[in-house]
C-alpha cells in the first residue's frame, strides 16, 4: 500500500472541538444551540443513526429531542409535528431522519421544514443557494469531504475532480462545492459510458455511487486523492475475502454480525495506485454527524443575527 490514509474521524474531532467552542461562546450570549429530530417508524439503521446524532449533540453541548412517530404516521401528522417545530423559536435545527416509511413522500415532508431550520440542507431554497455560489446550510457530507481536503492540503484549483454519484444527498452538493472551488468537475454515475475511462481523469476522484466495491485500480489515475463515501452491507464471505484477503479482524466481524460495511472502493487494490484514500469505515462516514452539529450551532448564529 502506497496511499495516504485521510483519517475522516480525527477531521470529524477537530470539528466537534470547534463546535464546542463556538457553543461555549454562544452560551456566553444566553444563547443554547437545540436541534430536533423526527424519526418515523422503527427502522434499526434509522435508530442508530438517531442515537449517534444525540449522543453527539450531548458531546459539544447541543440540546436534542427525538420524536418517534409510528410507521403508520400520517401525513397528516406528519405535518402538524413539523409545522409545530417551525414555529417554536426555540428550536434551531430540524432533521428529518430518512428513509421515510411508504407511502409517506420525503421529498414533500423536507420541502415543509423552514429553510432556515434546514440543518441538512435540503430544503429546495438551500439547495438553490448551493447552486448559485452562495450557500445558507451544505448537506453534512459533502461539507465534510471538503474540510477532509482542505485539511490535508488537497489543491482543488484547477484540478480534474469527477464525483460518481448524482444523488441529492452527496453527488449534486459535492459538485457544486468543487466548482466553487475553481475545480474542473466532471459528475457521472453507473450508466456511464466507458465508466473507468472518465474517472481515470480525476485529480480528485469522490465515490458515491452506492454499490461496493465499485470502482477498481482501473479507475484510478497513478497519484490521485480518492474519497469513498460509499457505506454498503456485504454478507458474502467469498467477496470480503477477495477484497481483504487475510484481514482476520474483519472476517471474524462477518461470522459474528452476518454483515460486513465495504465502501465503494475495492480499498486494498485502489490504495496501491492512488496518492491518498479514505477507508470504510472511519473515512467520510464520522464527518457527516460533524457537519450537522456546524450546521446546527450555524443556524442557532443567524436566526439570532450573530
Amino acid at each position: 500500500m502506497s496511499a495516504t490514509i485521510l483519517d475522516g474521524a480525527a477531521v470529524a474531532a477537530a470539528i466537534r472541538e470547534r463546535v464546542a467552542g463556538e457553543v461555549r461562546e454562544l452560551a456566553g450570549r444566553g444563547v443554547s444551540p437545540r436541534l430536533e429530530v423526527i424519526l418515523v417508524g422503527d427502522d434499526p439503521a434509522s435508530r442508530v443513526y438517531v442515537g449517534a446524532k444525540g449522543k453527539a449533540c450531548a458531546q459539544v453541548g447541543i440540546r436534542s429531542g427525538t420524536h418517534n412517530l409510528a410507521a403508520g404516521a400520517g401525513a397528516a401528522e406528519l405535518a402538524s409535528l413539523i409545522a409545530r417545530l417551525n414555529a417554536d423559536p426555540d428550536v434551531d435545527g430540524i432533521l428529518l431522519q430518512m428513509p421515510l416509511p411508504k407511502p409517506l413522500d420525503g421529498r414533500a415532508f423536507l420541502d415543509l421544514i423552514d429553510p432556515a431550520k434546514d440543518v441538512d440542507g435540503f430544503h429546495p431554497t438551500n439547495v438553490g443557494l448551493l447552486h448559485q455560489g452562495r450557500p445558507a446550510f451544505v448537506p453534512c457530507t459533502p461539507a465534510g469531504i471538503l474540510e477532509l481536503l482542505d485539511r490535508a492540503g488537497v489543491a482543488l484549483t484547477g484540478a480534474r475532480a469527477v464525483v460518481l454519484g448524482r444523488s441529492e444527498i452527496v453527488g449534486k452538493p459535492m459538485a457544486a462545492l468543487l466548482l466553487a472551488r475553481h475545480a474542473t468537475v466532471t459528475v457521472c454515475h453507473t450508466r456511464t459510458a466507458d465508466l473507468p475511462a472518465v474517472c481515470r481523469e480525476a485529480d480528485v476522484l469522490v465515490a458515491a455511487a452506492g454499490r461496493a466495491a465499485l470502482v477498481t485500480a482501473a479507475f484510478v489515475k497513478p497519484g490521485a486523492v480518492v474519497v469513498d463515501v460509499g457505506v454498503n452491507r456485504v454478507e458474502d464471505a467469498a467477496l470480503v475475502a477477495r477484497l481483504y484477503p487475510g484481514d482476520t479482524e474483519r472476517a471474524a466481524g462477518l461470522a459474528k454480525r452476518g454483515y460486513t460495511l465495504v465502501g465503494d472502493v475495492d480499498f486494498n487494490a485502489v490504495a496501491r495506485v492512488a496518492g491518498a484514500i479514505t477507508p470504510v469505515p472511519g473515512g467520510v462516514g464520522p464527518l457527516t454527524i460533524a457537519g450537522l452539529l456546524q450546521n446546527t450551532v450555524t443556524a442557532a448564529r443567524r436566526r439570532r443575527g450573530l
